[in-house]
């Protein structure tokens, strides 16, 4: 346990609202320690300013007590989460469409993001590296070629659930050309095409 895990240790165990002068005592640090991770708890919303009585003359010190949330830097596993869910949408009608279906309603807003100049291929690849997929764009004579996934970052779901993790994957890329109104689409994407990576093929889009 650290020095800053101890002052809000104490804060917690105290019963009431401690001082910078409390806390110092109590843990033995110079009172400037005590103001430096009090105030470190207090920017990330682990601890909170009370305000001092004022029954005693004199300007009252600066009181401090444990905020009741939970912790912001606890454990987290959002991989059991997209698994429960990548689960639940395999076992519906139509797993792939509606995979599809889902990843262009949230490439709709986050394709936004990436709504200024330049050439599709080279937003679809700016975008596709945020999202942690490590793509490459190939061209191909003769077609528009095709961007190489060289990470997954649902790697594990994609193995257990490809059925619906890649047609996300897919739908996402295919609802950001569509919100940037460009001339092309991903026709397909073929998972572990090629040793170590995903393979999604660009394709004009079809007018309507």
């Amino acid at each position: 346990m650290g020095r800053r895990d101890d002052v809000l240790a104490a804060l917690r165990t105290a019963g009431a609202p401690l001082s910078i002068g409390d806390i110092a005592e109590r843990l033995s640090i110079h009172p400037n320690t005590a103001r430096f991770h009090l105030d470190a708890l207090v920017k990330r919303g682990r601890a909170e300013t009370v305000p001092p009585e004022r029954a005693k003359p004199g300007r009252p010190p600066m009181m401090f007590r444990a905020t009741a949330t939970m912790d912001p830097d606890g454990p987290r596993d959002y991989r059991v989460l997209a698994g429960v869910l990548a689960d639940a949408l395999s076992r519906q009608r139509d797993p792939r469409g509606r995979a599809v279906a889902a990843g262009r309603a949230w490439a709709v807003a986050e394709g936004m993001r990436l709504s200024g100049p330049g050439r599709a291929v080279d937003r679809l690849t700016e975008f596709l590296d945020e999202l942690g997929f490590d793509p490459e764009y190939r061209p191909r004579t003769g077609t528009l070629g095709d961007i190489a996934l060289k990470n997954c970052p649902f790697l594990e779901l994609a193995v257990s659930h490809r059925d619906v993790v890649c047609p996300v994957h897919l739908g996402i890329m295919q609802g950001a050309l569509a919100v940037w109104e460009a001339p092309l689409t991903v026709d397909t994407l073929i998972p572990f095409a090629e040793p170590g990576m995903c393979v999604a093929t660009l394709a004009p889009k079809e007018e309507s």
